[in-house]
């Protein structure tokens, strides 16, 4: 007899993190149908995973390049099936990828194909990279530009003042479409002081999404990505539109699955 309780544990983490998104948008007097869940699935398992399509989840994120190649491979296996077996529903053809880690130049030829939209360009060689690998069979590829606006030295991203630039270099490659800006916060312990430091953060994003969005006359510069598990309530009462979220949907890692990913990345 199988336990169906991890599966049960998922679908409440899964449609509290969609109410908790939903009583933000409200409090800051906003549609909640205007943001968009990305299930980051760092650290699921394939089951996991095919629970949320079966639940009609579309959107889902991946950090390292190795487990996105695997798991999109596992899915994609996973719908062949289904529709051999005739049972694939419509939302299965629409399974959207995200990559929302630090990219690689070297590793870009490998992600755009599996990808619909790429959270974090930060630099202009990044976006030199995305440019050379288009191809004529292929839409240009959309991305955000990942902007440090805590100004942390372990994060990645341009600095707010260099990010007009960027959006304006990146308006001129045919094969690259800018949708947006895309931000972490700071990591903080949860107290009142540091919920005032992720919404300050937050809102200064906000702000400069807003000034960019006007002076580059993008007609679909509408994206602002930002908010974590640990922070994505905040990021949507300062006017994200896009929210990442791992562990509150998916449970928090094992010490073996944190141990395994540390020995990849060495």
């Amino acid at each position: 007899m199988t336990d169906s309780r991890p599966c049960t544990d998922l679908v409440e983490r899964y449609t509290s993190v969609q109410q908790r998104i939903a009583d933000a948008a409200s409090r800051a007097g906003r549609d909640p149908d205007e943001v968009h869940l990305i299930a980051v699935t760092k650290y699921a398992s394939l089951a996991q995973v095919r629970e949320l399509i079966e639940r009609g989840h579309r959107d889902f994120g991946e950090s390292r390049m190795q487990h996105l190649l695997q798991i999109s491979a596992q899915v994609q296996e996973y719908l062949d099936r289904l529709r051999e077996l005739g049972d694939a529903d419509a939302v299965a053809d629409r399974i959207r990828w995200h990559f929302i880690g630090h990219l690689q130049r070297n590793k870009v030829r490998r992600v755009l194909p599996l990808c619909r939209l790429l959270h974090s360009v930060d630099s202009l060689r990044l976006a030199e990279e995305i440019q050379d690998c288009g191809q004529e069979d292929r839409p240009p590829s959309e991305v955000l530009v990942q902007v440090n606006i805590s100004g942390e030295k372990d994060k990645y991203g341009v600095a707010p003042a260099a990010a007009q630039h960027l959006v304006d270099q990146m308006t001129t490659m045919p094969d690259v479409r800018v949708r947006g800006l895309m931000c972490m916060g700071p990591q903080v312990e949860g107290t009142d002081e540091d919920k005032d430091t992720l919404r300050a953060v937050f809102t200064r994003a906000r702000e400069l999404f807003d000034d960019v969005q006007r002076a580059s006359g993008l007609e679909r510069f509408d994206i602002l990505s930002m908010g974590m598990s640990q922070d994505y309530e905040i990021a949507v009462e300062c006017g994200a539109n896009v929210v990442r979220v791992g562990s509150g949907i998916f449970g928090e890692p094992s010490p073996e699955q944190v141990n395994a990913e540390a020995a990849g990345a060495s």
